[in-house]
């Protein structure tokens, strides 16, 4: 319950940039939203999706489709330098043990595109 909540408010806010956008270009309806999330930003997609069905009714995306573009964590060694692959459990580089790690993607969460009428 306690992450659909978190979720709930994030898809307002992409619900409120999406309205935002379609009124500045004097849009009549939205169609569609596309969002990036990235696997290490702490949301969980399916529960956005779930959100967004809730949030939209009444308003100018009623009946447009949400579009999620699944951002996979990447992180990069500052020690020697390797980049791999990275979730929320990976604390230390797999090719050398180091603790310096650095996220270079992955953490994104953001409206990427907004289709108007």
């Amino acid at each position: 319950m306690r992450r659909t909540l978190h979720e709930l408010g994030i898809t307002r806010s992409i619900v409120e940039i999406a309205e935002q956008t379609a009124r500045e270009q004097h849009a009549e309806k939205v169609l569609s939203v596309t969002v990036e999330i990235g696997e290490l930003s702490g949301v969980i997609p399916d529960a956005v999706e779930f959100c967004f069905e809730a949030c939209v009714q009444e308003s100018m995306l009623a009946g447009s489709r949400l579009i999620i573009n699944f951002v996979k964590g990447l992180g990069r060694c500052e020690e020697c330098g390797s980049e791999f692959g990275m979730d929320n459990m990976t604390f230390n580089c797999p090719e050398c043990e180091s603790y310096a790690v650095q996220r270079i993607r992955g953490e994104e969460l953001r409206v990427k595109e907004v289709e108007i009428e």
